[in-house]
């Protein structure tokens, strides 16, 4: 254990732990354990960090805790829960509070996605979904559709079949020969020459839809299985469907017999206004993926919603048969099941989904007033999500992102950068005051960075 040093401005002091041996995700490890930014303990919309420093939260974790941090109502479920029940199996087995879970769920998801399958990321969720449009397809007797259907720039997770259809080059590019074949995709909706500082959904891209058709003409309907696309693409970057785009994959996807899967590990429990981005543009796909918000990120957890159709359809057959082998060990874990009972409850309690959707419009001219400043040359956003786009620095793709993700860390608040795109997705129990003070810390970083 070495002695962390202070920078003078904190009110506490903590050793760092011995950082050899933990191979961080998606982190540039030499870099951070160089100078690293560690998180001790949070509570509302606050974290403390090593030192002592407190950090406003504008990520919500990783997207993932909509109703803040420090939940009591959460920690006293899983308390009672782990003391009552540590763990059950999920095959041939049960308990409970899973199929209340599953209840609950179905009352908030879209008409006719009634049915419930746990797991416990959004990685999984999206393995799972490929896995029941090929089950679907072979049980309604149309083997040959296998194909499946992404777009650019997307982010389904990193097992083999999310990053097949994915379309995020670097996460990709190490695996490429072993990647799932028959696979296809759509191009991304972001165009800033169009679209430049549009306010909620852009209205120039609807076109981009259209390419479906091509893909289709090209592999044959009777080939392909499913299209999946997050409604707004998060990861890349905050990247928002243009007007009109959702609904008119769900018309083409109808037309030809093809299973629509909406990612909403992201949009899904509130981000955009509505427990589902579905719910908000009015489009119903066939399939929603969600894990993060689902119980507030207090324990891994994700679940996919499928429709009675596809559920029904791959019931067929004597009682005795499994119907789809696939699953997972902790597949509606008690504990996990447990704490998104207990965020459900501060979800409907607290109104916290009609709550984002009250504050959209504050934030939204928030963010925007970032334009202008030195290198914005886009600015996104919907509920509450927003994507502030930065001309590349000299030095190359991602440094000014970072300084400006690095320079806010250091100053007391937690943004995140994807490149040159700075996101924010505070927890939906976000102040007015809070959110002046995320624009105000993002305004000092990207004078500060140039």
């Amino acid at each position: 254990m070495s002695e962390y040093k202070q920078n003078g401005t904190g009110d506490s002091s903590q050793t760092l732990p011995n950082m050899a041996h933990f191979w961080m995700p998606f982190t540039a490890n030499k870099q951070f354990k160089t100078n690293p930014r560690l998180l001790v303990s949070a509570q509302g919309m606050y974290y403390t960090d090593i030192e002592g420093n407190k950090v406003l939260d504008a990520t919500a974790g990783l997207w993932c805790c909509n109703a803040g941090h420090g939940r009591q109502e959460i920690s006293q479920a899983v308390s009672q829960q782990i003391s009552q029940m540590d763990y059950a199996p999920s095959f041939q087995m049960g308990h409970p509070l899973a199929f209340e879970l599953a209840h609950k769920l179905s009352q908030l998801s879209p008409d006719g996605l009634d049915k419930v399958f746990f797991t416990n990321s959004g990685s999984e969720s999206v393995d799972t979904a490929l896995k029941m449009a090929l089950c679907y397809h072979r049980a309604n007797g149309q083997a040959t559709r296998t194909r499946f259907i992404g777009r650019e720039l997307g982010y389904h997770g990193v097992g083999f079949g999310g990053i097949s259809v994915g379309g995020i080059s670097n996460n990709r590019k190490t695996f490429s020969q072993q990647l799932l074949q028959g696979v296809d995709h759509l191009p991304h909706t972001l165009d800033i020459a169009n679209n430049a500082f549009s306010h909620g959904l852009p209205p120039h891209g609807l076109d981009k839809a259209e390419v479906l058709e091509q893909l289709i003409t090209l592999h044959g309907a009777e080939n392909i299985a499913a299209v999946i696309v997050e409604p707004m693409s998060g990861s890349a970057g905050v990247i928002l469907p243009p007007d009109g785009y959702l609904t008119r994959l769900r018309e083409i996807t109808q037309k030809h017999g093809i299973l629509l899967i909406f990612d909403e590990v992201i949009t899904g429990f509130g981000r955009v206004g509505a427990a589902f981005a579905s719910e908000r543009w009015q489009v119903t796909p066939d399939m929603i993926t969600t894990a993060k918000a689902i119980n507030n990120g207090a324990i891994p957890m994700g679940a996919v919603f499928v429709s009675n159709t596809i559920h029904d359809t791959c019931m067929h057959g004597p009682d005795e048969l499994i119907e789809f082998f696939h699953g997972y060990t902790y597949s509606g874990h008690p504990v996990a099941a447990a704490s998104a009972l207990a965020t459900l409850s501060i979800y409907e309690d607290e109104q916290l989904f009609e709550r984002a959707k009250g504050l959209e419009s504050y934030f939204e001219q928030a963010v925007h007033s970032l334009k202008g400043l030195p290198n914005v040359i886009d600015i996104r956003n919907t509920g509450l999500v927003a994507g502030i786009q930065l001309a590349p620095s000299d030095k190359g793709v991602g440094k000014r992102g970072y300084d400006i993700f690095d320079h806010c860390f250091r100053h007391g608040a937690l943004v995140r950068a994807t490149a040159d795109i700075i996101a924010l997705s505070p927890p939906l129990i976000v102040e007015k005051s809070q959110i002046d003070d995320m624009v105000n810390h993002i305004t000092d970083a990207i004078n500060a960075v140039g």
